[in-house]
């Protein structure tokens, strides 16, 4: 257990083991050892994050989970409480959904909750109700609701999520992702087997429903009636990885899954998120650090990366709207170009060690040792800032403004809500 010299001892809890998650959890847990954090992650086997622990010098746990629930999810439960008993956490941070419904049945060990992406915008019909309702109760039982961006926020408390929300931003480490420029680019070219010369467009993450492979896959003969020369790469593993081999066009292609995406951002001349929903991207924090225009889906999480000067936006589920924007960026390098050194600009809004810093303040109040940051005692300003009167935790108009503003809201229990300037944090 924690002592007088603020040694905590968290375990980081997630069903998904790669992918965005993983990343973020592996950065998560490594930040925490080396504040000399007592730290363990639980997750199932396969998958780089018990890699990832193991290279960050971070014990493993193997916890056999599921995504979806269903008849195992009480055994996963019980596995779930041996493991926590086990370790004896002052603090146990939940990671998306599954984690979250197995983590927060009743137990007395304080707990953060940070969705990654509500599970019902991944659910339809009765699910997605059902979802909405267990989110609700659930949230009574959580110490701190982390959100990684302000479309999540808001996702949440829309759907009438009411509890102690903290706005964390997903973060970047600009000491590897760095602006990779024209020479860069043909390096890149040249490691990957790739033509020097060629539009490229990239897309990468997980091949799920989620992210809209099969929507740019629908959009791509498209682009290439009006730019045939144009390569399209989708790097990445999922379930829909045979779906989209049998309905890719020519100039498509779908490259495994990189542990390190470095090379295929710097290959590209933009990249391209057609997902349906997110919370906030690490795929787009890392593309604006190298320097690459971003195209993507207006939805919460990628709206609130690609601003004017950095890329475009185009509905969901519209094929011939994205191929609209891809073509025209494709068709004139030098406009992918201005938005690539504008993004590169925007990337350092996102640092990584902002993040990192503001959710050991949150774990650090969650176990009940206060914020060590200049925001002071637990459940106050995380943060220098100034509290709002009349902003509401329930949402309104008070909370749109803030948020419209650019400010960060942090909640604690029981308060209104304190506004923050906006956090310097995939």
């Amino acid at each position: 257990m924690a002592d007088g010299s603020g040694r905590i001892r968290v375990l980081h809890v997630s069903q998904p083991n790669e992918g965005g998650v993983a990343v973020y959890v592996g950065q998560a847990a490594a930040d925490q050892r080396r504040r000399g954090w007592d730290v363990a992650v639980a997750c199932p086997a396969g998958g780089d994050l018990s890699a990832r622990c193991a290279d960050a010098g971070v014990p493993w746990l193997a916890w056999e989970a599921g995504r979806a629930p269903g008849r195992r999810t009480p055994a996963e439960t019980l596995a779930l409480r041996r493991l926590v008993r086990g370790f004896a956490p002052d603090v146990v941070h939940l990671h998306s959904s599954k984690a979250g419904l197995a983590g927060r049945l009743p137990h007395r060990t304080p707990t953060i909750f940070q969705p990654h992406g509500w599970s019902w915008l991944a659910a339809t019909g009765r699910q997605a109700s059902v979802s909405r309702m267990w989110e609700r109760r659930a949230a009574t039982r959580t110490g701190a609701l982390v959100c990684v961006g302000v479309g999540e926020l808001r996702e949440g408390m829309r759907a009438g999520v009411r509890g102690p929300y903290r706005l964390v931003r997903n973060g970047v480490d600009r000491h590897r992702f760095r602006a990779a420029d024209g020479t860069a680019r043909l390096a890149a070219r040249a490691r990957l087997g790739l033509p020097p010369d060629v539009p490229l467009a990239v897309c990468i993450g997980r091949l799920t429903r989620q992210k809209g492979q099969d929507v740019l896959v629908a959009a791509w003969p498209d682009v290439t009636a009006w730019c045939p020369s144009a390569r399209l790469a989708i790097v990445g593993d999922g379930e829909d990885l045979d779906r989209l081999c049998a309905r890719a066009p020519a100039g498509v292609d779908l490259i495994p899954a990189v542990a390190d995406p470095r090379d295929w951002l710097a290959a590209s001349n933009l990249v391209v998120l057609p997902s349906r929903w997110e919370g906030l991207p690490l795929t787009a924090l890392e593309a604006l650090a190298t320097g690459r225009c971003l195209v993507g889906t207006d939805i919460p999480g990628i709206r609130e990366v690609v601003r004017p000067g950095v890329g475009v936006l185009v509905p969901p589920d519209d094929p011939a709207a994205l191929a609209g924007a891809l073509t025209s960026r494709l068709r004139c390098p030098g406009v992918t170009e201005e938005e690539g050194r504008a993004a590169v600009v925007a990337a350092a809004a996102y640092d990584i060690a902002g993040t990192m810093a503001l959710l050991a303040d949150v774990t650090r109040e969650v176990a009940g040792f206060g914020a060590a940051g200049p925001g002071g005692p637990a459940g106050r300003v995380l943060g220098s800032g100034v509290e709002i009167d009349g902003l509401e935790a329930g949402g309104g108009a008070g909370l749109d403004a803030g948020l419209d503003a650019g400010l960060d809201i942090v909640f604690g229990p029981g308060e209104e809500g304190i506004v923050t300037p906006p956090n310097s944090s995939r």
